[in-house]
């Protein structure tokens, strides 16, 4: 029989599973061997089988106007537990600056006093409310969750690509990636099966998210409250991340809501029910700010509720993530993230950011458009991979409206160094070829602790070549395993109060931040 992997041809960065051809990665052994006696054939059956799996659980998403399954590829991405460390303890030390950051922005601001950062940042960044200021969460906690993507380079280094401190989105396929991995190759999981195939493997579980961040969202209810309710409050069924909105309150146990659904009476929030009004203390919403609340922001929107935010001044209510995060992950700031660690934490980064450059500076701005075709430029405020445009595969009109753009607005872009994501074996046709592929780990900050679902959402750009790794880019997914030592699985901090499982649902499109 053919190895799968004959004709795999690395290219031009670092490769995730090989270290020359044929030649796996210490982390990656296991599975090499178990994929070896599938064939072809067989690969290419089981990928059928993975997206029937998604079709049959509503796991879609809209690509050019037509209802596809979520493309979850068949070969894994495999993190070591020492990798996994690092990354684990660089998001920790992230979120706990970010969320240091966010305290001094609504606070005393001194980092602008001290002139770590300008004030003209703040001055000019859209996410900054003034109506969150005097807001004190009851546990200090503003980033409850955090979404922070990384990537490896080419000289295989991380280095982390992007913050998202506002909504992030996408934990519900890391959930469904691996439930439909275990259904369709469960032998990769159990050791040795009875067809052959087996990767002996630790690989670490994921379905602790749900009741972890059930956990984090009580402990961030109004400190008077003993027995908080907690709701998770969506846009509604047509928002392209209701499935996520639906499969989290599902598995947390605990209402999914609408802002038609919630009243604020007396600074108070309450949920209207068939047995009356009953009070809310704590809203993980999926509503970005603009639509939240139409007293204090756009007064036509209907899918949040009059008063949330006086509820939340008054402190009868915690709203996750907190109104106004925005401010700490628009890309500008991103640039001055390792100052603020030095600042705040007294620490050097454990993972780097790709270089970058600030563009409201006269002569770097000139710099960068001399070079715009050897740079990737980034609008400040953009999600999905929109409006990235990489100068060395730009063509001349795209340049030169790029510099148009770039000159009207130099504080909404930045320019970064070209970077060549890594690359993973993906399942294109019948074998497997190198694609890029990112990774976004996600966080839940309780207040006292920030856990790390492990692994996160790997994302891989499925086009040959392609570096922008969003769905709305023609991107896909794939499981990520987090390989640990053997040991005795550790407990989740609480139980969730529904057992509940995981069933079919709308369908899902994500296409990062909300």
């Amino acid at each position: 029989m053919a190895d799968i992997f004959d004709s795999y041809a690395l290219a031009d960065a670092w490769d995730e599973m090989f270290e020359r051809p044929g030649v796996p990665r210490a982390p990656y052994q296991g599975l090499f061997a178990a994929l070896q006696p599938l064939g072809a054939d067989e690969l290419r059956f089981r990928a059928d089988q993975l997206a029937r799996v998604f079709t049959d659980r509503g796991v879609t998403f809209d690509y050019a106007g037509e209802e596809r399954p979520f493309p979850l590829d068949l070969i894994p991405r495999v993190i070591d537990a020492a990798e996994w460390d690092l990354i684990a303890r660089a998001v920790r030390q992230r979120v706990r600056t970010l969320e240091a950051f966010l305290a001094d922005v609504y606070g005393g601001r001194q980092v602008f006093h001290d002139g770590i950062v300008p004030w003209r940042l703040l001055q000019s960044s859209p996410h900054f409310h003034r109506v969150a200021d005097g807001i004190r969460p009851a546990n200090g906690v503003r980033v409850h969750i955090a979404g922070i993507d990384i990537i490896r380079d080419e000289v295989g280094d991380f280095r982390v690509l992007e913050d998202n401190v506002r909504t992030p989105s996408g934990v519900s396929y890391v959930l469904e990636n691996r439930l439909a991995m275990m259904r369709t190759l469960p032998a990769l999981f159990a050791g040795p099966g009875r067809d052959g195939v087996g990767a002996e493997q630790r690989v670490r579980p994921v379905d602790d998210y749900p009741p972890r961040l059930l956990a984090a969202l009580r402990k961030a209810a109004p400190g008077s409250v003993t027995d908080p309710t907690v709701v998770v409050l969506t846009p509604g069924v047509y928002n392209a991340a209701y499935f996520e909105h639906a499969l989290l309150a599902r598995l947390m146990g605990v209402e999914l809501v609408e802002g038609r659904d919630l009243v604020c009476e007396n600074n108070r929030a309450y949920m209207i029910t068939t047995h009356g009004k009953r009070p809310v203390h704590v809203i993980y919403r999926r509503v970005d700010d603009d639509f939240l609340d139409p007293l204090h922001f756009r007064a036509d929107s209907t899918l949040g509720c009059p008063g949330l935010l006086n509820a939340a001044r008054a402190g009868t209510v915690t709203i996750a993530n907190a109104v106004g995060n925005g401010v700490a992950d628009d890309k500008l700031l991103y640039t001055y993230v390792p100052d603020l660690m030095k600042y705040y934490l007294g620490e050097q980064p454990l993972i780097g950011n790709v270089e970058s450059h600030r563009l409201a500076d006269a002569d770097t701005l000139e710099w960068a458009l001399e070079h715009l075709d050897t740079l990737v430029l980034k609008p400040v405020d953009g999600a999905g991979g929109k409006g990235i445009v990489i100068g060395p595969r730009a063509d001349e009109q795209t340049l030169a409206t790029l510099a148009e753009a770039v000159r009207a607005d130099p504080r909404g872009w930045i320019a970064q160094r070209p970077v060549a994501l890594s690359t993973s074996p993906a399942l294109i046709g019948d074998l497997p070829r190198p694609r890029h592929i990112d990774l976004r780990p996600f966080a839940v900050n309780d207040g006292d602790d920030v856990w790390l679902l492990p692994g996160g959402l790997t994302r891989v750009a499925l086009p040959e070549g392609e570096l922008v790794v969003n769905s709305s880019q023609g991107g896909g997914s794939k499981d990520t395993w987090v390989l640990s030592e053997p040991g005795p699985r550790p407990a989740p901090p609480e139980p969730t109060p529904a057992q509940v499982h995981w069933e079919p649902t709308r369908n899902a499109a994500w296409d990062g931040q909300q």
